[in-house]
């Protein structure tokens, strides 16, 4: 699955006294850089009586108000933890009224300093984007999906001649979405239509619901509902006279790439369908191999990685077992502390085992609908009933959705449907973002200039070519 985006979720709700000489009240920003990536990230701290409560927010990520699981400050130290992102900030307060320290996460270690006044970060380098005038028409647009109640806001872009072009959507992987799919300062989806619409090929892109100019609800849907909204952007692109109506195609990325298939297997006007770095295995297996891959790559220990997968398989089995959000809340927390001591790496040195239990509790029911959905989903079962053809693409880099086993098993699943117009790639180098890289490790993407591989581009708009003509 399309990258989760590193979400950092605190609430410092421990009183403290600051013998510091000043008020540890208000704003603090800093920066933190990895491998040339600049991440801004604020706390907002409160005081309520005789405690004090904060929250944080990652301004680059769209991530506000999320929760601390420990908070301790002996001036000049402070000292937050955040146990379900493996993360430790230690901090000393100086005389100059600033606080200079360490993020650490999962073994690595960046300095992070924070101050009163709002930080600026340094340009990042995108090459790939496209400056206007662009040699083609681009038209802001919306549609409805009724079956929801909400209205979808998009971008439809069109070759700059006449005729009736064939026409994709692009479908955005998990989390919120804007149109561009934009993350850690990269548009792919601007770069993948830009390229196509100078193509020949007709794209239309949208902001996930409840997203940017998008209307409805985004926590309370999940992915099959997100399926009736692309079937909302076919229909729209139906009505449209530039576009040829037997020549519309999805390309899916990621979760993306299980959503596409949802609706070309119940569509009739699905011409054929792109996976980028789709998923063949189920949602559970593949969190635990996303896991093993990303934690293997870090260079975790062997003794913490199987703690930590036979931990998490645990849990989704709660969670599967579970009848609903409020059953989970009323089973879980003697249940982690069984696994706790079955499993004592899991859980930080620093971090109480109540504030831990509190802290995955709350992260695991935070998007409560569509997680349950997502570790029950097989989507074998939609791949399965999909006729139109398809191509599979994957890096061999990619650590989210591990290229070889979810090949394998979209192939496998269209071929036991019967479909035999299958096309499946592997590119070498690639990650999960389809960029060129070292490692395939998340802390590489925003680091990376590149936003989309040309070789992926190319490949895309050759196998396309072929179906159309």
């Amino acid at each position: 699955m399309k990258t989760k985006k590193v979400f950092f979720s605190f609430i410092l709700c421990l009183a403290f006294m600051t013998s510091w000489g000043q008020d540890i009240t208000g704003d603090w920003n800093g920066v933190l850089e990895v491998k040339g990536f600049q991440l801004r990230l604020i706390f907002h701290i409160h005081k309520s009586g005789d405690s004090y409560s904060a929250t944080m927010e990652s301004p680059d990520q769209n991530a506000k108000g999320i929760p601390v699981t420990s908070i301790n400050f002996e001036p000049p130290t402070l000292k937050l933890s955040v146990s379900n992102a493996g993360i430790e900030y230690e901090g000393t307060a100086g005389a100059d009224g600033n606080i200079t320290g360490t993020f650490r996460q999962r073994g690595q270690s960046f300095p992070l300093n924070l101050t009163r006044a709002p930080v600026e970060k340094k340009e990042l380098r995108r090459p790939q984007e496209p400056a206007k005038p662009y040699p083609y028409l681009e038209e802001e647009v919306s549609f409805e999906n009724r079956e929801a109640g909400i209205r979808l806001a998009g971008t439809l872009t069109l070759p700059k001649k006449e005729g009736r072009f064939p026409a994709v959507v692009l479908i955005s992987g998990s989390g919120a979405q804007n149109r561009d799919e934009e993350l850690l300062g990269h548009k792919p989806f601007l770069i993948i239509a830009d390229y196509l619409t100078r193509n020949g090929i007709a794209v239309l892109r949208f902001d996930d619901r409840g997203t940017a100019a998008s209307t409805g609800d985004f926590k309370k849907a999940t992915t099959a509902d997100f399926s009736t909204d692309v079937e909302a952007a076919v229909k729209y692109l139906l009505t449209r006279k530039e576009i040829n109506q037997k020549q519309i195609g999805l390309i899916g990325h990621s979760e993306g790439g299980n959503i596409a298939p949802m609706v070309a297997a119940r569509s009739k006007d699905i011409a054929f369908i792109v996976l980028l770095a789709g998923t063949g295995i189920p949602g559970d297996k593949l969190i635990l191999l996303q896991t093993e891959a990303i934690r293997r790559a870090s260079g975790v220990s062997e003794e913490y990685l199987q703690e930590e997968i036979s931990f998490s398989r645990s849990i989704h089995d709660l969670i599967l077992q579970s009848t609903g959000k409020e059953d989970f809340q009323t089973v879980a927390p003697a249940r982690i502390k069984e696994l706790i001591a079955k499993y004592p790496a899991v859980k930080p040195a620093n971090v109480s085992e109540d504030v831990f239990i509190d802290s995955q509790i709350q992260n695991l029911t935070n998007n409560w609908i569509w997680l349950q959905y997502m570790l029950k989903h097989n989507p074998a079962v939609d791949l399965e009933k999909v006729k139109c053809p398809v191509l599979a693409l994957n890096g061999e880099k990619d650590l989210q959705v591990p290229a070889k086993i979810n090949l394998e098993a979209i192939r496998t699943a269209l071929l036991k449907g019967g479909n035999k117009k299958v096309t499946i790639i592997a590119l070498p180098g690639l990650n999960h973002l389809f960029q060129e890289s070292e490692t395939g490790l998340r802390s590489e993407y925003g680091t990376i200039e590149q936003t989309f591989s040309p070789i992926a581009l190319q490949e895309i708009l050759k196998w396309i070519t072929a179906q159309i003509n």
